[in-house]
């Protein structure tokens, strides 16, 4: 047999480093230990073996309470000649102590990482307005949208989900977004995460502000700044101001190769913008770049994203790359050959042709880069229809692809003369086939630099950064984001998502089991749909109980009714009471009981056991008081111990095995509408806007929590606990939330009292007079708690009574309903 030893620190008793010392419960603890232990009330400790609360001499300290000899004794036995080190060895068990917290961090509903992942980049929902009459907005993404004062947004659809008319639940704004989020693949959220943040360094694109949806159930859009206009928008306003623009581009004289020049070497920098944050566009077009407000180039995350996914609906559409190609320059949509070949190589059209041998990477944005250059340049001059198949290659398009590059360069020379070789040259270069051989994106601007500002004058020098060949970036085109809001695919969609969500498994009730109660709260987001309406009863639910294969329900109609669990079908009806039934309970004991409670001051116990019987087992009355109405609220304690909270404002302890009353608790100054019992502390609350904590050991109160001004006290009509949380739910919709009585967060949820509230790990249900019941889920850790809106269930009456239990949600109504919702 092992030596006694502390519960506390494991070390063995013995007379001089771990005495041991008795606590009222009959466990013991060495006194070092005993002097560590947190007191959470005045003179009270949580017993480490039993968790009772105990009473505990804080000032006189541990050695006033009796010594264990007969432990003492048995720990001399086994260990005649104590260690020489044991000294030193218990002066470090503080240190080795562990101690278990409470933290509320894991939500039910989502992945915490992805929450804190993305929780900074969801705006508001009324961040966005889509009002008809704003100055300044823009509509070619697929929205319209003013983000503040005087800014104009554009709306990117990232995720589309079809509507859902079946079910009952609706996500709250939040919820949906992530609910959007994690309906993408890991593939399409790494791009959306990259992009970003890239925006956040990169002074060189357009901001986008986040994440928003126009409602629940709607499309997830990125939200992202909207300059005053863009280069398309330029060419058609400006006439013959800054840029004289004609049929032919730009009129070449010094003032338009002049602004040719800045415009171009603002369209390299946004490009290599992308490059250092990792970003291939892919595609790219004059309606990707934009002038910000002093005049400088940068890039439309948005823009670009909508580009790449016309292109890449486009694609899917025409299956000739030849033909594909020619209709992408003629509609100002320019990707490099490698690029529209690995598109229809996924597709399984594409030929075999002399592209297929190149990578594609930031090389493949300097092709489309010239392009944009060359229609700033040259306009509508440039041969873009002059790609035609020669049969005797055999499908090869390289031949016509040189015959095209040579036109070009045939224009250029016309074009520019001979003043302007290096940069015909180095335009023709970025048009080779080969990736390889085209320029960086550096030294396109390097050129341009040059003729902007002549070598020797140039004092600042030119941009030194450099980009490997060899990483391949990210490639928007051939990215998960382009395909993801495809109307066209809306049915794979919808079968893709519900197969994850259900795990390919129908969901079925068998037998009257449901899922596990962490299944139910993973199954909310599928859609909660009514699964059964229970009637019966001829007036407003007051409790709702289950017990053994029984749902229990109370009602102001004086009667507790009995339901299957099997079918939900009613089995029997409890008659007796002469006043409305307020609140019931179910013990589970030997011969399970139900214990019901009434206006009247009547408690009566009922035998659950078959057969159902008639008449109560046992009942009594509170002393009659005509001032104050009856029972209000029911508890039973593990100790058998029958707690009722009265209309005098009191809390009386009953013994269940006689009925006689133990002790009588005051201090409310209202009706004590609500109890409930968790680690030997019941909680009461009342209509004094008060909570009560009191020792059921001996029934002596602890703390008050929510004493608040008398003009701010709202009457507690609901409290539920769980471990170390305690949530009051207030008559003005609110509710408070106190972690280890410490006050931590307060939320308003309703738009009228909270009448019921039942939670479920870290799920919290609540329901009220607004006839919602609305979803939260409780996140944090000891420092501070945050309670979420996840969704809520529209209902058709006040809601009154509500329960969690076996993957089920219960729901009391005043119309005298029950209806039970599931997944």
């Amino acid at each position: 047999m092992e030596p006694p030893e502390c519960p506390v620190c494991l070390q063995s008793f013995d007379e001089r480093d771990a005495i041991p010392r008795v606590l009222s419960c009959g466990h013991s603890v060495c006194e070092a230990c005993l002097a560590e232990l947190p007191q959470r009330y005045q003179d009270t400790i949580r017993c480490p073996a039993c968790t009772q609360l105990v009473k505990y001499p804080s000032q006189q300290g541990p050695s006033s309470l009796p010594k264990n000899i007969d432990l003492l004794r048995l720990s001399l036995q086994h260990s005649p000649s104590p260690s020489s080190s044991s000294s030193s060895d218990h002066s470090q068990i503080p240190n080795q102590r562990s101690t278990t917290n409470s933290c509320y961090y894991h939500p039910p509903f989502s992945s915490h990482e992805l929450y804190v992942t993305w929780k900074d980049w969801i705006l508001p929902h009324d961040a966005v307005l889509t009002d008809d009459h704003c100055i300044g907005w823009f509509s070619s993404t697929k929205g319209r949208g003013c983000f503040g004062v005087n800014r104009s947004v554009s709306l990117a659809p990232i995720v589309c989900f079809p509507p859902r008319d079946r079910s009952k639940f609706r996500f709250s704004y939040v919820a949906w977004v992530i609910k959007c989020l994690e309906g993408m693949n890991e593939g399409a959220k790494e791009e959306l995460a990259l992009i970003l943040e890239a925006s956040v360094r990169q002074g060189r694109m357009c901001r986008v502000y986040g994440l928003w949806s126009e409602g629940v159930e709607g499309p997830l859009y990125m939200v992202c700044e909207r300059q005053r206009c863009n280069l398309l928008d330029k060419f058609g306003e400006l006439g013959n101001g800054f840029l004289a623009v004609s049929e032919g581009g730009l009129e070449l004289d010094k003032g338009g190769i002049f602004s040719f020049l800045m415009i171009g070497k603002g369209i390299c920098e946004a490009v290599l913008a992308l490059h250092l944050e990792g970003l291939v566009a892919g595609c790219l077009g004059l309606s990707c770049f934009s002038f910000d407000e002093l005049g400088g180039i940068c890039v439309d995350l948005n823009e670009a994203l909508m580009l790449a996914r016309k292109f890449v609906n486009a694609v899917s559409v025409e299956h000739k790359e030849e033909a594909m190609c020619k209709d992408c320059l003629e509609n100002e949509v320019f990707a490099s050959p490698e690029v529209l070949y690995e598109l229809l190589h996924k597709r399984g059209t594409a030929p075999d042709s002399g592209h297929s041998r190149y990578p594609i990477g930031y090389g493949s944005d300097v092709w489309s880069l010239a392009c944009v250059l060359l229609r700033l340049l040259i306009g509508n001059v440039l041969p873009w229809n002059t790609l035609e198949m020669k049969e005797e290659n055999d499908g090869d398009s390289s031949a016509s692809y040189a015959c095209w590059v040579e036109k070009v360069s045939s224009v250029l020379e016309d074009k520019l003369g001979s003043e302007y070789l290096s940069l015909r040259q180095i335009l023709c270069k970025c048009l080779d086939v080969n990736p390889g051989n085209r320029p960086d994106v550096v030294d396109v601007r390097k050129c341009i630099q040059n003729m902007l500002v002549k070598p020797q004058f140039d004092f600042l020098g030119n941009l030194e950064v450099t980009i490997s060949r060899d990483y391949t970036g990210l490639c928007l085109v051939l990215g998960e984001l382009c395909l993801l809001p495809k109307q066209s695919s809306n049915e794979l969609i919808e079968h893709e998502l519900w197969e994850k969500e259900i795990g390919g498994q129908p969901n079925v009730v068998q037998d009257g089991k449901g899922k596990s109660d962490e299944d139910f709260a993973a199954g909310l987001p599928k859609g909660m749909t009514e699964l059964k309406d229970l009637q019966g009863h001829l007036d407003c639910i007051s409790g709702l109980a289950v017990g053994g294969r029984y749902l229990l329900s109370s009602s102001f109609d004086k009667t507790v009714h009995v339901w299957s669990l099997q079918d939900f079908s009613h089995l029997h009806t409890f008659r007796g009471h002469e006043n409305k039934v307020m609140a019931l309970v179910y013990v589970d004991e030997e011969e399970p009981l139900c214990i019901s409670g009434d206006s009247g001051g009547g408690i009566f116990i009922w035998g659950i056991a078959a057969p159902l019987r008639q008449d109560p087992l046992r009942k009594w009355y509170e002393k009659k008081d005509w001032r104050f109405s009856g029972i209000h609220s029911l508890v039973v304690s593990k100790n058998h111990s029958l707690y009722t909270g009265s209309g005098d404002r009191t809390i009386k302890a009953w013994s269940l095995k006689d009925e006689t009353l133990i002790c009588t608790m005051t201090g409310h100054r209202s009706v004590v509408s609500t109890l409930a019992v968790c680690d030997e502390v019941l909680y009461s609350g009342s209509w004094d806007g008060t909570v009560r904590l009191w020792s059921l050991n001996d029934h002596s109160p602890l703390t008050v929590l929510g004493e608040d001004p008398p003009a701010e006290m709202k009457s507690i009509l609901a409290i539920t606990v769980d471990r170390h949380l305690l949530v009051a739910a207030h008559e003005n919709g609110c509710i408070k939330v106190w972690r280890n009585d410490v006050f931590m967060n307060s939320k308003t949820l309703h738009k009228g009292a909270i009448f019921a509230m039942s939670m479920q790990g870290k799920c919290l249900y609540t329901g009220g007079w607004d006839k919602n019941v609305n979803i939260q889920e409780l996140s944090g850790d000891e420092f501070e708690l945050d309670v979420k809106a996840y969704g809520s269930i529209p209902c058709s009456a006040v809601a009154t009574a509500i329960l969690c239990s076996q993957g089920k949600l219960y729901v009391g109504y005043a119309d005298k309903s029950i209806k039970l919702l599931l997944i």
